[in-house]
């Protein structure tokens, strides 16, 4: 047949058991490695990494772009080599002037000959500047109308696709022998791995297997947090190929840039909600636009038609130059679009598969599953997952780093209140005092009144009950004697736990050796002096005989 696929093209061995994987005819087991098999879907998820549910994540709409897309589809990814404030001409003619900048820097002007502003070509009517409901409308249906949202019926070339697939993979023709049968085990596993091409008839063109064809088994569901922010916030996410630095210094020049991609109209300012640090050295911008009308009044455009005007063949071109490879309106998912949504598993996902996914969702209110195809999906949601983790320890250590402030303020707080409470203290007794004397200098000379007789009444009762034996003063007396009695027993406790510090010790060590060897000096000098008594002693004693021999 002229075709020669490796050792295809030799004559056949039926004695020769060729088999590729564990793809042979009587094989009915599951390949090992598989993450669209259902028995694998537990530790698959515990595997996946899911999109945060707390806090602005900059990877919500990220996550749900892949499944509002749809599967299939390729994303361009533009990230030309420029720099913020030194483009490269390369003198084509460009959109916005004489020149276009392929490696666009900030500080460049656009000039003045365009016709796509964001207030001059967007509908005239309702809206300020231009923003009228019909592009609105015309988003909205466009928004239905694609990716997953509203699924077309087959037409007649993907229905020739999916039979052409089915062919390949099990009654390919390419050989006319026993040979296509190994093919279509090579078939098999190249749609398994989604790569490479199936050749089933020498006049048909082969299939090109990818990772969304639906014998994929590297496939997996996770789910990611729907965001909720409004259409009428106006937040647009940007995703930039430069690192969060370069975007944060070049701020002021990356918002005079937006400004001329839309046409440069005073009555609209470009503002930055937010800059966040991406993996793969990316940063998301969140933006939003501001416009005024002549009578003093302001409002922010809708986030679906500014990312209908950016999503424009020029304007998206444009904002390539600057360095941006995706760009997304974040807005809050309609019920009937969470809905349609659903019931329309993705393309190359197993229906089961997604059911079950909607089954084990832990929170249907705030996440959505999304399908992960590949290895590239699995490892970008790490790469998220990861940076997510990250920047969560940096802010927990900042909050623990607050508190070890607010519990030193507190300290030092509950210290000066202690403070200016013994101070209120001494100046009211201050103050009673110089009350006590102004009163005595006042009421001098007065006879004594009817209230205060009253109260020195009211207070020789209460001396009197005071001093009764039987009343409070004998208790107060008791009272008194337990007090001394427990300060006594509290300083006999306190003495037997006396303790010695270690340089006292030694010096008192140092008196006690020193007193010890002045006693072993002076016994010393008694036994000496003892021996010197004995020695006298002993010469008296024989003294005596002789002198009484002279006197007889």
């Amino acid at each position: 047949s002229g075709f020669n696929f490796g050792g295809f093209g030799l004559t056949a061995n039926p004695a020769v058991n060729f088999n590729i994987g564990n793809f042979g005819v009587s094989t009915t087991s599951t390949p090992p490695f598989n993450f669209g098999n259902s028995l694998a879907s537990a530790a698959v998820r515990s595997l996946l990494v899911l999109c945060p549910a707390a806090g602005p994540c900059a990877d919500h709409s990220l996550c749900l772009a892949g499944a509002f897309g749809g599967f299939g589809t390729t994303t361009t990814t533009a990230a030309p080599a420029f720099s913020f404030s030194a483009p490269t001409n390369t003198g084509t003619g460009g959109l916005f002037g004489a020149t276009q900048n392929k490696g666009f820097g900030f500080g460049t002007s656009f000039g003045t000959g365009t016709g796509t502003g964001l207030g001059s070509g967007l509908g005239t009517g309702l809206g300020f500047g231009g923003f009228g409901t019909q592009q609105q409308q015309q988003q909205q249906q466009t928004t239905l109308g694609s990716g997953l949202f509203n699924q077309p019926a087959q037409t007649p070339a993907q229905s020739n696709q999916l039979i052409n697939t089915a062919s390949a993979l099990s009654a390919p023709t390419l050989l006319g022998d026993e040979r296509d049968a190994i093919l279509a085990k090579w078939n098999q596993l190249q749609a398994f791995w989604g790569t490479g091409k199936g050749y089933f008839n020498n006049n048909i063109a082969p299939v090109e297997f990818t990772q969304e064809n639906p014998f994929c088994r590297f496939k997996a569901v996770g789910y990611s947090l729907m965001p909720n922010n409004k259409d009428e916030d106006g937040l647009v996410v940007l995703v930039f190929n430069r690192k969060e630095a370069d975007i944060r210094s070049q701020q002021q020049q990356l918002v005079e840039s937006l400004h001329k991609i839309l046409g440069g109209n005073q009555t609209l300012t470009v503002n930055v909600e937010g800059v966040k640090t991406m993996p793969d050295d990316q940063t998301e911008v969140i933006i939003y636009i501001v416009e005024r009308s002549p009578n003093g009044t302001s409002r922010r455009v809708p986030a679906t038609t500014l990312y209908a005007h950016f999503e424009q063949a020029n304007i998206k071109s444009s904002l390539q130059q600057l360095g941006v490879s995706l760009s997304m309106a974040r807005t809050e998912l309609s019920p009937a679009q969470v809905k349609q949504l659903l019931q329309n598993p993705p393309a190359g996902v197993d229906p089961i598969i997604w059911e079950q996914a909607k089954v084990d969702n832990p929170d249907p209110d705030k996440l959505i599953p999304v399908p992960m195809v590949g290895f590239k999906e699995l490892l970008r949601r790490l790469k998220v997952q990861d940076q997510m983790t990250k920047q969560h320890q940096t802010r927990l250590d900042i909050i623990s780093e607050d508190i070890s402030e607010l519990q030193k303020n507190q300290t030092t707080t509950m210290a000066k209140i202690a403070q200016y409470k013994r101070k209120l203290m001494a100046l009211s007794h201050r103050t009673l005092q110089v009350l006590i004397k102004q009163e005595i200098q006042r009421k001098s000379g007065y006879a004594i009144q009817a209230d205060e007789e009253q109260l020195r009444v009211q207070l020789d009762t209460i001396q009197c009950e005071l001093n009764a034996p039987t009343q409070f003063k004998g208790r107060l007396n008791e009272l008194m004697s337990q007090i001394r009695m427990q300060n006594h027993f509290g300083a006999v406790r306190a003495e037997e736990r006396y303790y010695i510090d270690a340089d006292l010790l030694r010096e008192i060590k140092q008196h006690l050796k020193q007193q010890q060897e002045g006693l072993s000096h002076l016994i010393s000098i008694i036994k000496d002096d003892l021996e010197d008594i004995k020695l006298i002693e002993h010469g008296l004693n024989e003294s005596i005989p002789i002198r009484g021999g002279v006197f007889s």
